[in-house]
């Protein structure tokens, strides 16, 4: 949903920590347990120390990682366009297992002891957490870039064929589909409710249930952005370098802030303040209510991750080759 449990950063925005990589970070971190977790384009995944920047760990797979880690129960579940969705343990990065399903650039969701994860061969898959085995597999029309969401027994997810799947979460077996345009934006699941972003530059609310169309929203651009949506506030930005907050039941606009630059990272949002990053390698800090800038720093290059905000520090990574750490003053 894009909620974030820690409180928001306090004071003046200042770097806590960067730890350098060898290409670009566009995975999104996955804070737990005081650790970061990240891939990035040099092929690795890292375990940072979120305290001090120092690495615990990194693991190499045989492609890029601009998949975005999961952690569950002491494992790092990450993909690579290696071809392969991997397991490795959160203490020590040692390889559990890992499993060939296609070039993975979509985060893996977790529940209930099964990983639920897309891929450019075109399939949705269903993976047993602990053995990496194929539970079952659903094609949808081409290469599946966003994430799934899950909730009620239901798999939200859908590509490039430009078709939003409903699918049971254990048989494989689809509920509905609905057409809304490519996507690289990932699902929001709240209240009956999916919202979701199109590469046709509309935000959908989508009765959960049947697929039906609450209402949409137009953007000037395409949204690759994924949605928050958090105490009845829909946020999500697009190509059209405008930050949005609409109302979730109506579709109403709120406020919209101009930002400078395409929006395709995804907003993080604390209770009082949504955090998101921007093509032009900027970090923002906004006010929830308002929609009014508190601040802004210069990361060193386009910002395609998305940020963490835990204990009142963001984690974010940059196409600069880097995962930073930004605190209070």
């Amino acid at each position: 949903t894009g909620r974030q449990p820690g409180p928001s950063i306090q004071g003046k925005p200042k770097r806590r920590w960067r730890y350098p990589t060898r290409d670009a970070v566009t995975s999104s971190p996955a804070v737990a347990d005081g650790v970061v977790y990240v891939g990035s384009f040099d092929n690795h995944v890292y375990a940072i120390d979120a305290a001090t920047g120092k690495r615990k760990w990194r693991f190499a797979t045989g492609d890029d990682v601009s998949s975005s880690p999961a952690v569950v129960g002491g494992v790092v579940y990450v993909g690579s366009l290696d071809g392969r969705l991997y397991a490795l343990d959160a203490a020590t990065g040692q390889e559990r297992w890992r499993t060939r399903i296609g070039q993975v650039i979509s985060a893996p969701t977790v529940e209930d002891g099964v990983v639920y994860v897309g891929s450019w061969d075109g399939n949705l898959y269903a993976i047993d957490a602990r053995t990496g085995d194929e539970r079952w597999s659903f094609a949808t029309g081409a290469e599946v870039f966003s994430s799934p969401a899950v909730a009620n027994g239901v798999v939200y997810g859908g590509g490039i064929d430009g078709v939003l799947h409903a699918v049971d979460a254990i048989s494989g077996q689809e509920h509905w589909q609905r057409s809304i345009g490519s996507q690289y934006s990932s699902p929001a699941i709240v209240g009956g409710v999916v919202y979701v972003g199109s590469v046709n530059g509309r935000l959908y609310a989508l009765e959960a249930a049947t697929g039906e169309t609450r209402w949409r929203f137009a953007t000037g651009a395409r949204i690759a952005s994924s949605p928050a949506v958090v105490n009845g506030v829909v946020y999500t930005g697009s190509d059209d370098g405008n930050l949005y907050a609409l109302d979730a039941a109506t579709g109403d606009k709120r406020w919209e802030l101009a930002t400078g630059g395409p929006i395709f990272s995804s907003p993080a949002v604390t209770a009082d303040t949504v955090y998101v990053g921007t093509l032009e390698g900027i970090l923002l800090a906004v006010d929830v209510e308002s929609g009014t800038q508190r601040w802004s720093v210069r990361i060193g290059d386009a910002v395609y991750s998305s940020p963490a905000v835990i204990d009142g520090v963001v984690y974010v990574g940059s196409d600069d080759r880097r995962l930073y750490a930004i605190g209070g003053s």
